[in-house]
């Protein structure tokens, strides 16, 4: 009885809500309901910081902004997204492919903007982030601009958890992210041991002197003739920067040190080189900047 006196409530609540007018029923169970809005994937933001290190690819999993105030390890500066014929591909662009060029020398230039000046003259270092292959498959194509501050510019230095922003960081000539002077240690066989950064008023043997953009067919250097070639475009940079005459006799007056990215950000196309002014055995007090063919006399000939 408990069980049909159930049934008879239930049949009695169906009748009480047919009672009325009936104005409002017209057999659409959306009754003009607006349509939901397609379902979108994962879109990371621009200009927020994050705590994880840096990575080719993004899943959503590892993704996590911070405030760019408390420690972190990479900075977003810009998230563009891949066109046709790279975006109708059926995975992510390799480091080599063309669309990855194209996305880097997006983030090179959208880098530059967001820090105050060029990028490549201070202790930073920039990549390239894209969807996961299964964020891929499911549609996703943008891609994200990093950029990471490195505690030294040899062999591209280690990453930094900084605080703060670098977002026009470098529009003050002054900031501690500039290159500016080193003191060069040579390890037994003459290479390069150590290259501590030093104040230019503080004893060194070595001064940042710009950038040397090396060719776009040129090979990432290996063997004395192709570091050479890349020796010879520094010196000229290194004969701009002090103000002497680029001719034959800048051999005799300076060496040089030339500081290619790794072959990864090579293979993308950034052939920028830093280049910087060495004298071994010298104890220079003050940069060099414009001082001339006294401060940079023909040593040996």
């Amino acid at each position: 009885m408990r069980r049909w006196g159930l049934a008879a409530a239930s049949l009695i609540l169906l009748a009480a809500a047919g009672c009325g007018d009936g104005g409002d029923i017209d057999g659409d169970l959306t009754n003009n309901w607006g349509a939901m809005a397609a379902a979108t994937g994962f879109q990371p933001a621009a200009e927020t910081c994050h705590l994880s290190n840096f990575a080719v690819s993004g899943p959503r999993a590892t993704y996590e902004e911070v405030d760019c105030d408390v420690l972190h390890r990479t900075e977003t500066v810009f998230v563009g997204e891949y066109k046709a014929p790279a975006a109708d591909a059926a995975a992510p662009p390799e480091n080599t492919s063309a669309g990855a060029r194209a996305a880097y020398e997006t983030c090179d230039e959208k880098t530059t903007q967001y820090v105050g000046g060029p990028w490549r003259n201070a202790r930073l270092w920039i990549g390239v982030t894209h969807p996961s292959p299964a964020a891929w498959t499911g549609g996703s194509r943008w891609f994200r601009c990093e950029v990471v501050e490195l505690d030294s510019i040899e062999d591209d230095g280690a990453l930094v958890q900084r605080e703060g922003s670098v977002r026009n960081a470098l529009a003050d000539p002054s900031s501690d992210l500039m290159l500016t002077c080193y003191a060069i240690d040579l390890n037994k066989s003459g290479a390069i041991d150590t290259m501590p950064a030093a104040e230019c008023t503080e004893k060194h043997n070595a001064e940042f002197t710009g950038i040397y953009e090396a060719p776009e067919k040129a090979s990432y250097p290996k063997g004395d003739t192709a570091w050479e070639e890349f020796h010879d475009g520094c010196r000229s940079v290194v004969a701009t920067y002090v103000g002497v005459p680029d001719d034959d006799d800048l051999q005799y007056r300076t060496g040089v040190v030339s500081l290619p990215g790794n072959a990864d950000v090579w293979a993308q196309g950034d052939h920028g080189v830093r280049c910087y002014l060495w004298l071994d055995g010298a104890e220079l007090t003050t940069s060099l900047k414009g001082k001339g063919t006294k401060a940079l006399p023909v040593q040996y000939k």
